[in-house]
């Protein structure tokens, strides 16, 4: 199935689930992102792409709320159908909607789970989040979290610096989507892995998308990467978003000479 026969049904059914616009932050001439705008739909995938320098990382931090825009809106519809401005909610309002509505994959497994608990608490502490108490629920979502990206549920008690980094990135993964989010943020999920390990990982968070509806905002260097999931692309450079638009589309007829050197530079042999 194309990227395009994946987006339409999506688009034409739903109100968007993110909306930004004219989002800026610059930390000097090119430095950062500007003028970004678009919407996000529920289980649509939005691949970022571009050299390192152009912008991506900024950007995704802006959407996360991780940092404060020079100018321009970020909106989310929660589940109660309400819209909400990020910048206009308070520290504790963003902080919940990133342990229970959002979800954020760091590049580094090590920045996104806590290293000295078991691979068990750092997934139960998602819903603990949510007012989850009972032991027994707790491990019961472990166990099964822990099977559904393929790590063995008797590894539930181990601290997560004994596994490997391709299997640190799937308990990552496990904690953040045992809270069943409905927005995950992924920056370079499988940076620094090798070719079989993430393969077997995108093979994973592409079932696991679409299973669960996902809409996702995923960052990465790699178009082999956006091909595989991303249903939408934006090629960034120098801070600006510089084409954008179905993922296959872009990739296969880009039209931008920015887009077309990064598609003709990685892509082809």
């Amino acid at each position: 199935m194309s990227a395009a026969e994946r987006l339409q049904p999506v688009v034409a059914a739903t109100e968007p689930l993110f909306s930004v616009r004219d989002l800026t932050r610059l930390y000097g001439p090119d430095k950062g992102c500007q003028g970004v705008s678009f919407d996000l739909y529920p289980g649509e995938v939005l691949g970022i792409v571009g050299e390192s320098g152009s912008g991506k990382s900024t950007l995704l931090s802006l959407l996360a709320g991780r940092c404060p825009p020079d100018r321009g809106t970020v909106s989310y519809r929660g589940r109660d159908g309400q819209w909400l401005d990020l910048y206009s909610a308070s520290e504790a309002e963003r902080r919940t909607l990133l342990r229970t509505e959002w979800g954020f994959v760091e590049q580094s497994p090590r920045d996104g789970l806590r290293m000295a608990v078991s691979a068990g608490a750092n997934i139960g502490e998602r819903l603990m989040a949510q007012g989850v108490r009972h032991y027994g629920e707790l491990r019961a979502a472990g166990l099964d979290w822990l099977s559904q990206v393929e790590i063995d549920p008797t590894r539930i008690d181990d601290l997560p610096r004994t596994f490997s980094g391709g299997m640190q990135q799937r308990l990552q993964i496990a904690r953040n989507l045992v809270s069943a989010p409905r927005l995950v943020f992924m920056d370079e999920p499988t940076g620094g892995l090798d070719v079989s390990v993430q393969a077997r990982l995108l093979d994973l968070l592409r079932g696991l998308v679409r299973e669960l509806d996902l809409a996702v905002v995923i960052v990465t260097h790699d178009l082999a990467v956006a091909r595989l999931l991303a249903d939408r692309l934006m090629v960034m450079r120098r801070s600006r978003v510089v084409e954008a638009g179905l993922t296959d589309q872009i990739l296969d007829d880009p039209q931008h000479p920015y887009s077309q050197l990064l598609v003709s530079s990685v892509l082809q042999p």
